[in-house]
């Protein structure tokens, strides 16, 4: 059994599979259901359901109309390898309409949050030193794109981040 992950979508769920499915790995658009008949929703021959992976996992993404807009209470985390792929998915998401946020949250064109991330965060704000941590987590309470390189050098205490 798998579980797939619903979004709900005011009448963009086409734009937003073909969106998601454009810029990550492991993605595509597979197969819709159109309305048979008038629907509360929807009128009879439009687009109800586009149903998508996304990193390989399986998402629908519904055109339920505007009463339940995307919030922050539920959120996508991007786990990048470096910087490069940070910036990436940043530029990528945020262009055309996104909302930056800060610790590396974010808001695409649709109103979906993301979290951009990478594994590497862990030694800077959970590492041994307590010190270095509370800097990191300092200088990243006050970064909207998580920068590793600033992470790193507020963790060490020195200006170089080496």
């Amino acid at each position: 059994m798998e579980i797939t992950t619903c979004l709900w979508f005011d009448g963009r769920a086409r734009e937003a599979a073909n969106f998601y499915t454009s810029i990550f790995p492991n993605s595509s658009v597979a197969d819709n259901w159109i309305a048979p008949t008038d629907t509360p929703g929807n009128k009879q021959g439009e687009e109800i359901v586009v149903n998508f992976t996304m990193f390989g996992r399986p998402f629908i993404g519904l055109n339920g109309g505007p009463q339940f807009p995307h919030s922050e209470a539920i959120s996508f985390q991007i786990p990048c390898k470096d910087q490069a792929e940070i910036d990436k998915y940043w530029e990528l998401l945020t262009a055309d309409g996104g909302q930056e946020s800060q610790c590396g949250w974010l808001k695409d064109k649709f109103g979906i949050s993301w979290q951009v991330t990478s594994p590497e965060m862990g030694q800077y704000l959970g590492g041994p030193d307590p010190e270095g941590a509370q800097r990191a987590t300092k200088a990243m309470l006050e970064m909207k794109k998580i920068d590793l390189k600033a992470m790193k050098k507020a963790y060490l205490g020195n200006q170089s981040g080496e």
